[in-house]
């Protein structure tokens, strides 16, 4: 249509800018009031405006919510420069804030969590799996896909029939257009200038808590605020810190070596690391009668092994965060900008457990029944030090099983098994199962009468029974072949050590939130088990208790072995302090002791000096401030202690 023009009268151009510029600041405002009540963040709503508390300036609510909406506002005065349409231009800015807000909804629902920076790195892995695997957490209802047709209707008909307010060749449309592209791409690029628009002191920003501080600066705030924040991860490590640290624990930390030594350890035994999938035990919920037992073969070989608790760094999904401190022994609460390590550290070599097996000799690789390029496994085991990597493609086309929408726990034990010869050098097999993954809310195929006699407690109910026993139907799986795979093992000559473990709760949300836990606490704190095992000694080895951290798994593997490494040796001196801090990014922070917090910092300067390469060439000079110390460890804070041993 031809745009709106006034007669051509002395006054009309000045008039026809003011009515314009009007127009534009009447639906800006209009906007920035639709979309924090899209938002709906209790820091961004109207009512925080209307009636602020008493101890907050007045201007603290509209300031917040003018930097939730300023980069939807931006685009669509962009948008109005390209389309000359102005209903039009802010109607598509704010469809674009509404697919946002819909994905950070079903985050929320999934995974009790909003959304942060580092999730956008998961589109580029769309297609590398991720595409398949997160579209099954999309609505299976039509009303959002109603919703969203009949708003692509009404931006057809804003795009036939608005008028267009500015003319074609206007040169307001420049003035206009390229300096809200210059102001956008800024943003994007997270300029330090916006901080003083999206600064930590205005907008509340509680730096532990994502979900707290999107509660407060809204959604579009809490991601600019991070991004600028923790956009570039500018701490060095205090090396004099790290120093001090490895000096007091080295006499500790021979006197161990020493005691290995003498002891009966095997040299290099097969060692295979099992990540399960979502594992973790439901009769820690409430309401589930004494007895019923979910995973009896895991209980029936922690009779013969190390077994017990394990704190992870994650909840409902983000694998890699527990597989990287597996492999790594770095905890990745040092690392506060790391949210998905695959994505985001880009070194030709990482330190860790594998670079060490395959020093000594042993030949690496990894099992997982899913694409390989997703979470770019393929270059961060390559980084890691792995030989090989069998995916889901190099499963043999009759045993690359199902069993509801992903890859079987029994095909993925089955090839498992394939990698272990009884003759050859040693191996150390990762192995990560999917079968467990959600989501939860679809049959995807099972036995749906065998899932609907699966118990849940009482107070469990509606859809969020059937998630519940979907998910029990699918880790008792996990379960029987736990037990079929250390049978096995056992019968071989060659002695294998086997680690088990969950790497995070299932994204239950709903049924945890009904059901609550037996200690009481929140779902983002609860702990999945573990088990480590030497099937040589299932009959002669008395069973031991210890609650563990992930990033404590390598230590404890190499103290079953004839091979170590200084910095694992140190963190089996400190864990048992620092095991319990471990925790999902968004759970409650954890309480510490002067002494923890010392030690905890500490460790901090290690891990990050251990990551950038530059540790190793410290233990000499740790060393000879060693010979002057006296070895302080006994007066470690017994309270701080999770760790629980019983056996010999």
């Amino acid at each position: 249509m031809e745009p709106f023009t006034l007669p051509h009268r002395p006054a009309s151009a000045f008039l026809r800018r003011w009515l314009t510029s009007g127009l534009l600041l009447l639906v800006a405002v209009l906007f920035i009031l639709a979309s924090n009540a899209l938002d709906g963040a209790p820091g961004v709503a109207l009512s925080a405006w209307l009636h602020p508390p008493a101890w907050a300036p007045w201007w603290a609510a509209p300031w917040r919510m003018l930097a939730n909406a300023l980069p939807g506002l931006v685009l669509g005065l962009m948008l109005v420069a390209l389309t000359r349409r102005v209903l039009l231009s802010f109607a598509l800015a704010l469809a674009g804030e509404s697919v946002l807000y819909g994905i950070n909804a079903l985050k929320m629902a999934h995974l009790g969590a909003p959304l942060v920076v580092a999730d956008f790195r998961m589109l580029g892995q769309m297609g590398e799996g991720g595409g398949g695997l997160l579209g099954g957490y999309l609505p299976h209802t039509p009303g959002p896909y109603l919703l969203m047709a009949a708003a692509l209707l009404v931006l057809i008909a804003l795009a036939r029939y608005e008028p267009a307010l500015l003319a074609r060749r206007a040169r307001g449309r420049l003035l206009l257009g390229v300096p809200a592209l210059a102001v956008l791409v800024s943003m994007l690029a997270g300029l330090p200038a916006w901080s003083m628009i999206y600064s930590r002191t205005g907008l509340g920003m509680q730096p532990w808590s994502a979900k707290a501080t999107t509660r407060q600066a809204g959604l579009v705030g809490s991601l600019m605020l991070f991004r600028l924040q923790y956009g570039k991860d500018q701490e060095k490590p205090d090396i004099n810190t790290a120093l001090s640290m490895m000096a007091q624990y080295l006499p500790a930390m021979q006197r161990e070596q020493s005691a290995r030594a003498a002891g009966d350890v095997h040299g290099k035994p097969d060692i295979v690391v099992i990540l399960s999938e979502s594992f973790f035990d439901p009769t820690i919920l409430e309401g589930y009668p004494p007895g019923t037992d979910f995973m009896p073969n895991l209980h029936r070989l922690a009779r013969h092994g190390t077994s017990g608790q394990m704190h992870v760094p994650t909840f409902g999904g983000g694998t890699i965060r527990t597989e990287f401190e597996v492999l790594t022994g770095l905890p990745l609460r040092y690392f506060p900008n790391l949210q998905f390590p695959y994505l985001q550290i880009h070194q030709r070599t990482i330190p860790g457990l594998v670079r060490l097996l395959k020093a000594h000799g042993y030949e690496t690789l990894a099992v997982h029944g899913n694409d390989p390029g997703f979470w770019n496994r393929t270059s961060a085991f390559r980084a890691l030090g792995f030989d090989r990597f069998v995916a889901q493609g190099d499963f043999p086309a009759g045993d690359a099983l199902r069993d509801g929408k992903y890859m079987s726990d029994k095909a993925f034990t089955d090839a498992l098994l394939r990698q272990l010869p009884e003759n050859g050098p040693p191996r150390f097999v990762l192995g990560i199962s999917i079968e467990a993954h959600g989501p939860y809310s679809s049959d995807y195929g099972i036995d749906t009468q065998l899932r609907d006699a699966i118990p849940v407690p009482a107070r469990v109910t509606g859809q969020a029974k059937i998630e519940l026993q979907n998910y029990i139907y699918h880790m008792r799986h996990a379960d029987q072949q736990l037990g079929r795979l250390v049978d096995t093992l056992a019968r071989r000559r060659r002695p294998t050590l086997v680690v088990f473990f969950g790497d995070h709760l299932p994204s239950l949300v709903p049924a945890f939130q009904q059901a609550g836990f037996r200690n009481g606490q929140d779902f983002l704190v609860q702990t999945v088990p573990y088990l480590v095992l030497d099937t040589s000694r299932l009959h002669t080895t008395r069973p031991a208790r210890a609650n563990v951290a992930a990033w404590e798994l390598p230590g404890m593997i190499l103290a079953r072995t004839g091979m170590d490494d200084p910095y694992f040796a140190l963190t089996r001196q400190v864990a048992p302090v620092l095991a319990t801090l471990t925790r999902a990014p968004d759970a409650p922070a954890a309480q510490t002791s002067p002494a923890q917090s010392k030690l905890d910092d500490g460790l901090r300067q290690v891990a990050r000096l251990r990551l950038q390469g530059r540790l190793e060439r410290l233990w000499p000079q740790a060393t000879a401030m060693a010979a002057s110390r006296t070895d302080p460890t006994a007066a470690m804070d017994p309270g701080a202690h999770d760790h629980a041993h019983s056996g010999p």
